[in-house]
């Protein structure tokens, strides 16, 4: 995919080690994630995909005897630092899991959810921004009459889709998506991998997926993980055509994973 130039890091990650307990979860990672850009994270079961990006929001903390050290800087201010405001954080970087997920609630209500938990009331400004967050993710005209109905009754595939709404109203400047159509069948897969390409355009996304054709299709670069550490990060096109690893090349031509 096409990579724009003179492109702002959003993320720099320095040196970072994360410990579960006594176990060596994450080891040295050192790379860059770029405003705009879609970064994939690849490799096997197990390897520290989902434990990486759930640093990227702090998400990680909520887990205990978790330690970290090292740097993730998040436009040039550490993270780890243990002054940051987690609300403000979490805000700015939304969050989407493996399944759809959610609150039993109306499917106005789920997208209101997080601007009124940041303060804003006024009937219109949250019909605006329900409106605009379900036009981004394509799902306005599916649902605009029906958006008392509750969210659940939605198939899979919407439901996904709202979640992801639901994270875009808060106004977050990075999108983080673990494994966002691992339950999905492949016309809603095809539908949120052609959102996540749109997106793109006023989002910073970070994508975990198992499935190596989803990271060729849809990122800028790409990272593979392998027990803890990153084996390779590339341009996703250089990563998979001509990787510079050999156990980057064992895994995405299915030797092993």
């Amino acid at each position: 995919m096409q990579t724009t130039t003179a492109n702002k890091s959003v993320f720099d990650v320095k040196d970072l080690n994360l410990w579960y307990g006594s176990f060596h979860a994450l080891i040295n990672l050192n790379f860059s994630m770029y405003k705009n850009e879609v970064t994939a994270i690849i490799g096997p079961s197990g390897c520290g995909k989902s434990t990486f990006v759930k640093t990227l929001n702090l998400m990680v903390n909520m887990i205990p005897n978790v330690h970290m050290s090292g740097e993730i800087n998040y436009n040039d201010k550490n993270i780890l630092n243990k002054k940051i405001d987690l609300v403000e954080l979490r805000k700015q970087i939304g969050m989407i899991f493996q399944k759809g997920n959610p609150f039993p609630q109306s499917i106005y209500d789920n997208v209101a959810y997080g601007p009124r938990i940041h303060g804003i009331k006024k009937k219109k400004q949250l019909d605006e921004i329900v409106e605009e967050s379900l036009k981004d993710v394509a799902l306005w005209d599916e649902v605009k009459d029906r958006l008392q109905s509750a969210a659940l009754g939605l198939s899979g595939g919407q439901q996904q889709r709202l979640c992801i709404a639901r994270a875009l109203a808060t106004k977050p400047e990075v999108v983080l998506m673990d494994e966002p159509t691992s339950a999905l069948d492949p016309i809603s897969t095809l539908k949120i991998e052609e959102l996540i390409t749109k997106l793109k355009e006023k989002y910073t996304i970070v994508i975990v997926t198992h499935n190596m054709q989803q990271a060729a299709r849809i990122s800028d670069k790409t990272a593979f993980f392998l027990n803890g550490e990153v084996v390779e990060f590339s341009d996703t096109n250089q990563l998979f055509s001509n990787p510079s690893d050999k156990r980057t090349e064992d895994y995405i031509t299915g030797r092993f994973g």
